[in-house]
């Protein structure tokens, strides 16, 4: 038996998380497929190729899967499932819309945001905001799971293996798609950046946020926000971490004017070091961060953009 893989593309070809999920699926010691569909993917059939596990690289190439939309995904997915013991894809929003129907055209569970293996059945997964871990087994024949990238480390790299071509055609009419905006920015990603600065209700306006762009771009970093940020208007809902934003898991996370919500924490306690910039000593925030700065952060930010 092996383990299939759904890759996820980007505008760069693949995309990042799919080397973290070849990294998880290396913990089950079975060989390990990845699918590529879309549409002129090529390059990025090469890229999974490179992977190290990555023993063989399905490429579906076709317009029918340009956008991964999923019930054509779904379908194929299905199609391919015979011989796979595991069927794994990132926990995004793409991830979180495919392998739901895939598990249910196959008729077994889907286990989401998988954040540690124990054994080819048994699985961990955060529940109730993260407040604990729920350890479960699965009985089902195959096995579909979503994986929390932020928790496994990325495959390295290795000698190309084999592509095969899928030749299997899923047009779908039950959706189509419609246009997508895309935010332009020369800062890191926030999904992968090495360090990640957010903002809290604290900042009191957007315009204030600027202090956090200052700093971020003195350490490189992405630009993050708690939902209360996001809620009153001050940055995009893109920005936004936590249970119901993005889940991050940088070298260096910076809270500013953010009190710890158990949301927010969701989103970023799997940080390697939290700091932590708030003027209440009893902001929650405190309780995870490594290092906190009791101080007021109109003072503090601007004074650690200019050493730094």
């Amino acid at each position: 038996m092996a383990i299939l893989i759904i890759a996820e593309l980007d505008k760069q070809g693949l995309g990042a998380e799919c080397a973290k999920v070849v990294g998880a699926a290396t913990q089950l010691g079975q060989e390990i497929h990845v699918l590529v569909a879309g549409s002129d993917v090529a390059e990025a059939a090469g890229q999974a190729a490179q992977l190290a596990g990555v023993t063989k690289v399905l490429l579906a190439d076709h317009e029918c899967y340009s956008h991964q939309l999923a019930e054509s995904m779904a379908d194929l997915v299905v199609e391919l499932a015979g011989g796979y013991s595991h069927i794994l894809a990132a926990a995004s929003a793409k991830g979180k819309d495919t392998l739901p129907r895939v598990a249910a055209l196959l008729d077994v569970a889907q286990h989401s945001d998988v954040i540690a293996i124990e054994s080819e059945d048994t699985f961990v997964r955060p529940i109730y905001a993260g407040n604990a871990l729920a350890t479960v087994q699965s009985l089902d024949a195959v096995k579909v799971a979503t994986i929390r990238t932020s928790a496994f480390d990325a495959a390295a790299s290795q000698a190309p293996v084999e592509v095969e071509a899928v030749d299997s055609v899923k047009e779908t009419r039950l959706s189509q798609f419609i246009g997508e905006e895309l935010v332009q920015s020369e800062r890191p990603e926030l999904g992968a950046a090495r360090v990640v600065i957010s903002g809290g209700r604290g900042l009191g306006s957007g315009e204030n946020f600027a202090l956090i762009e200052a700093l971020a771009d003195k350490l490189g970093g992405a630009i993050g926000a708690s939902r209360a940020a996001v809620d009153a208007g001050y940055v995009a809902n893109d920005l936004q971490v936590g249970q119901t934003g993005k889940i991050v898991a940088p070298e260096l996370y910076i809270a500013v004017g953010i009190s710890g919500a158990i949301q927010h924490l969701a989103g970023m306690k799997e940080s390697k070091v939290i700091v932590a910039i708030n003027k209440d000593p009893d902001a929650p925030i405190f309780q995870v961060a490594d290092y906190g700065l009791e101080a007021d952060l109109f003072d503090a930010i601007p004074k650690l953009t200019e050493l730094l």
